[in-house]
């Protein structure tokens, strides 16, 4: 800018040489900016590289450091093992089978005491895993014979499966929304009573619902009926005209079994809906010629106190 305001005056003055060693000095000032500029690039460019060395340097001073102090750490722990009376296993490089030594090992140097821990197992651990092979073979065995008992439990399908019990029916109230349903509270033995809901309310009237001795068939999956989740099932005598409560015999408690003569076994935890073995189960269960409940012409009982019945209901369904 200032040349270009003294080209004018020279031209107008006269001085054209003058004009000519001022361009040729302006030259060589752009030439010598140049040059400082590249002098500070490479001087930038060198405290990079110096600074990127000290920090390698610094941290392989850092590496070995840590090197030792693990070396130091592993030479410790081998002694303190020698001390307890820990044995070394030393696991050749070309064998993969393992030896127990029966003498402590001699002195080792640093690198090989250090490379220990690694290849080293101890004698607790060697202990321990010929305990777990030993165990393996039990527990295989076990498994098998549950295996195997699994599918003869399911296959098995008749009364001895049911959880029936005998209850008391301590209260009862129709369902707040449906007009045919009663929700009880029924005693089975347990530590709080069961809520139950049966569509009784057309075949038994509420006051004959109260403080009244059933039988219950408590393992079926809860399942919610009309809102309220009903936990087990009132055992009736039924045809399409009747329905009667099944009575248990007199002197029986509640969480009395019911169980079936020729049937034994336990009952399931719960039984499965998919397998369908109430509605197997139930085709078999009939009132007789005296209204004593029966699975296949074999009467309901509860163990020394005598047989389940009907009030009036002979050669009918039970549900």
């Amino acid at each position: 800018m200032f040349l270009a305001r003294l080209v004018p005056l020279a031209k107008m003055s006269g001085h054209a040489p003058t004009l000519m060693r001022l361009e040729q000095r302006a030259a060589e000032a752009d030439q010598l900016i140049e040059y400082l500029k590249q002098q500070v690039q490479l001087l930038k460019d060198k405290a990079v590289v110096q600074a990127t060395v000290r920090e390698e340097k610094k941290l392989l001073v850092e590496n070995l450091k840590l090197k030792k102090d693990i070396e130091e750490l592993k030479r410790q722990l081998l002694e303190k093992e020698r001390k307890r009376g820990v044995k070394e296993i030393v696991i050749p490089s070309g064998d993969s089978s393992v030896g127990c030594n029966s003498e402590p090992p001699a002195p080792q140097s640093s690198a090989t005491s250090a490379s220990a821990p690694a290849s080293g197992v101890s004698h607790t651990a060697i202990t321990s895993n010929q305990e777990a092979i030993k165990k393996k073979p039990e527990k295989k065995e076990k498994q098998e014979k549950k295996a195997s008992a699994a599918p003869q439990e399911e296959s098995r399908v008749d009364v001895s499966r049911l959880d029936l019990r005998v209850g008391r029916i301590i209260s009862a109230e129709k369902h707040p929304d449906a007009d045919s349903l009663y929700v009880e509270q029924v005693d089975v033995g347990e530590a709080a009573p069961r809520t139950v809901v049966s569509g009784l309310v057309k075949h038994i009237p509420l006051d004959q619902m109260q403080n009244r001795m059933a039988i219950l068939l408590c393992n079926l999956k809860p399942a919610k009926m009309r809102g309220v989740l009903s936990q087990a099932m009132v055992m009736c005598a039924s045809s399409p005209e009747k329905v009667e409560i099944l009575d248990p015999p007199t002197g029986a408690m509640p969480g009395d079994r019911v169980t079936v003569q020729g049937f034994p076994g336990a009952p399931d935890k719960e039984l499965n809906p998919k397998k369908k073995v109430w509605e197997q189960v139930q085709l078999d269960l009939l009132t007789d010629g005296q209204c004593v409940a029966t699975y296949k012409g074999a009467a309901f009982e509860v163990a020394g106190k005598g047989v389940c019945k009907a009030q009036s209901m002979s050669k009918s369904g039970i549900k």
